[in-house]
């Protein structure tokens, strides 16, 4: 990726140019010591004089109100703010006209900075102030003051701190009173073509100008972006041509635009191209037809891909869109700000959208991609601290679907996002975690964890077996890929990283996991195996275990836990199979999972009350299993029993004033109570057996 950048022949100012800024993606407003404010439509090439400034006025910087807050156009967004040598600054609107002059610094005002709301104004002076102002012009607050000039500042994307020059420094400040500030170094490179003055970025961020000090506005564009997936590479060649090279025959194809290509996505065998009007998707079979239809607004920012769908984010909204097209659903929230929305805040799958708060960064909402709708019991996701990175796994069930995610902590949790009045259960299964992302085709996680890269080949397995979770990670040196690496992509065994300075990584991982997921999935019980003792991998093989826990097999979970030697584990399984019913067999898969209330809804349900009973007494749960023998009216002796039996083996007493209520007057009997628990499970295999339809093992296919 590159920039082309262009000049006028002839500068249309007069006087060094000090400062510019972009109303639209192809409009701009220059500022020039000669007094002139200049609009440049960069579509026709036109330069319009739009006032001459008073003389006494020397322009040094402007930025434009925003456009947009939640989706929402703003009154005030016609406006700019213009600062100046005389140490005021200047509200001034589109056409032109000054509404309000304010004398802000001793010095010239050297930059000027509406937060993302609009709601506040920063600036900065020789006189080495930063103040805070209202969007009216009133002063609010003298943020800081220092013995040398501030040449240059911005607000943090959440409005909550700013980052401005000192010196050699560049510093952030927190707008809290006595908050702690974070400095360090920048480097400088001058370029060959002169001073510059002042740089801005296009709203869709493919364009830039810069005000030169020789009266020119040079202009540049990005051109030569790349886009692979599998055996296709795309490249940007110009605004409007894309070049599309298939590698496994070196077949090209050119497509053309008719406007200037503003962003795309190449996944899942479809590209899909925003430019300035429109919207273009193509299929990676067929690149002489794409399905085309028209933007409401030309500045879009995101676009993300699932394997069904699609999601555009611009100014107005989020629009999720399938790849024939049609418009699927536009979800919304409180407070809706898509302006600083980026792949990392949020992720997309087929069936589930999330979106973390712009204004509450713990809060992540989630929806349901067909309908647009809060998904499950409408409540979001929230946190205990703020969230940075979310991303949704792509494979596999609705009901099954997890969300990971890294807090400011840098620790990487895993959740489900489906849940209806259950208590949510989040769950760490990493730490110093900087980059993250899941597998196209299967539910792996990869990511870069503090000098480590990671890849968690079955991360599910903390809700079936945590103490598994060491086993079924894969980990390697990450020193190569230097400081604050992105992973770009995940696709099939091929990791993609970008490293700090651009550069591109490409890494492959064993392509055994994603077969053994697919096998898994479809399910291929004995081909799953046979790949196992194939390949002699313990990672596979505890991988292999988990999942065949999680899908209720459990004579594959015992010979996968026999080959990673948890002895214990597989003698518990036994156990597991020869229990007589297959309510209680699937009672104790879900107890092996650590789904206590599970296992006992199941049981209750089943008419199982004792075994429920049971179930509580061996966790040692006493005041539950007492309190459903007092709700059944059955095994309260029997209760009593193990209580008074566990008391006595560590010599104490007891205390509990519910036991001692149940207990007065009652004599232990173990020989009755062993004659009704035998009883208990004669009845159940009875049943067992009147039941032809309930097999011996338990097997659940998906």
């Amino acid at each position: 990726m590159r920039l082309k950048t262009f000049l006028l022949k002839e500068p249309k100012h007069k006087e060094l140019v000090s400062c510019v800024g972009w109303t639209t993606a192809d409009e701009l407003y220059s500022c020039s010591e000669d007094h002139q404010i200049m609009k440049w439509n960069l579509l026709t090439g036109e330069a319009v004089q739009v006032v001459k400034l008073p003389d006494d006025i020397y322009p040094i910087d402007l930025h434009w109100f925003p456009k947009s807050v939640g989706g929402k156009r703003q009154t005030q967004a016609e406006n700019f703010v213009l600062t100046s040598s005389d140490g005021k600054f200047h509200l001034i609107s589109k056409s032109g006209r000054v509404e309000k002059s304010v004398e802000a610094h001793c010095g010239a005002v050297l930059a000027g900075r509406w937060n993302y709301e609009g709601a506040a104004l920063v600036t900065v002076g020789e006189d080495g102030q930063i103040k805070i102002w209202s969007k009216s012009g009133m002063l609010r607050s003298t943020l800081l003051q220092q013995g040398t000039p501030i040449y240059s500042v911005a607000w943090g994307p959440d409005s909550a701190k700013i980052l401005y020059t000192s010196g050699k420094q560049l510093i952030i400040k927190p707008l809290q009173p006595n908050a702690k500030v974070l400095q360090w170094s920048y480097a400088l490179e001058k370029p060959n073509t002169g001073s510059l003055f002042n740089i801005a970025w296009s709203i869709d961020g493919t364009q830039l100008a810069g005000a030169c000090g020789n009266g020119h506005v040079i202009f540049a564009h990005v051109v030569e972006q790349r886009w692979v997936w599998k055996n296709f590479e795309i490249t940007l060649t110009k605004r409007r041509t894309m070049e599309v090279r298939n590698v496994l025959n070196d077949a090209v194809d050119l497509l053309e635009f008719r406007d200037r290509v503003i962003k795309a996505s190449l996944n899942y065998g479809h590209l899909v191209v925003s430019t300035s009007l429109q919207c273009y998707i193509f299929s990676t079979k067929n690149w002489n037809t794409p399905l085309i239809f028209d933007l409401k607004e030309g500045t879009v920012s995101l676009i993300l891909q699932a394997e069904r769908h699609f999601l555009l984010v611009d100014g107005g909204g989020i629009y999720l869109y399938s790849y024939e097209g049609r418009l699927i659903s536009s979800p919304k929230f409180p407070g809706m700000g898509t302006d600083i929305l980026n792949a990392q805040t949020v992720s997309l799958s087929n069936d589930t959208l999330a979106v973390r708060d712009k204004s509450d960064e713990k809060v992540i909402y989630l929806f349901e991609t067909l309908s647009g709708k809060p998904l499950g019991d409408g409540k979001a996701l929230s946190h205990k601290t703020e969230i940075l990175e979310i991303a949704l796994d792509q494979k596999g069930l609705t009901n099954e679907r997890k969300i990971a995610f890294v807090d400011k902590n840098r620790d990487l949790y895993i959740t489900s996002v489906k849940r209806f009045g259950k208590e949510q259960k989040v769950i760490k299964i990493g730490t110093m975690v900087h980059t993250l992302a899941w597998n196209d085709t299967c539910n792996i996680l990869c990511g870069l964890q503090d000098t480590r890269f990671t890849v968690w080949y079955y991360p599910n397995v903390v809700y079936v077996d945590k103490d598994l979770l060491p086993k079924t990670i894969y980990e390697k040196d990450a020193s190569e890929f230097s400081k604050n690496p992105q992973i770009v992509s995940f696709v099939g065994s091929q990791i993609t990283i970008r490293r700090a300075d651009g550069s591109l990584i490409h890494m492959n991982i064993s392509p055994y996991p994603a077969i053994l997921h697919e096998y898994v999935s479809s399910p291929k019980w004995e081909d799953a195996i046979r790949l196992c003792h194939f390949v002699k991998d313990q990672t596979l093989w505890a991988c292999l275990a988990a999942m065949a826990v999680a899908s209720k097999d459990i004579n594959t979970a015992k010979i996968a836990y026999a080959s990673i030697g948890e002895i214990d584990k597989v003698q518990y399984i036994s156990f597991i199979t020869d229990l007589p019913s297959k309510e209680s067999k699937l009672a104790h898969i879900l107890l092996f999972s650590g789904n206590v209330q599970d296992a006992e809804m199941l049981l209750l349900q089943a008419g199982l009350v004792y075994q429920a009973i049971q179930v509580n007494i061996n966790l040692y749960n006493w005041e539950r299993a007492l309190e459903l023998a007092v709700k059944h009216k059955t095994h309260v002796d029997t209760v009593l029993a193990y209580r008074q039996k566990f008391l006595d083996d560590f010599g104490k007493k007891e205390t509990n004033q519910r036991f001692l209520q149940y207990a007065e007057g009652l004599e232990i009997n173990w020989d009755k109570i062993k004659a009704k628990i035998e009883l208990e499970i004669a009845k159940e295999r009875e049943r067992t057996a009147a039941t032809p339809a309930v097999r011996a093992s338990v097997t659940v296919q998906r």
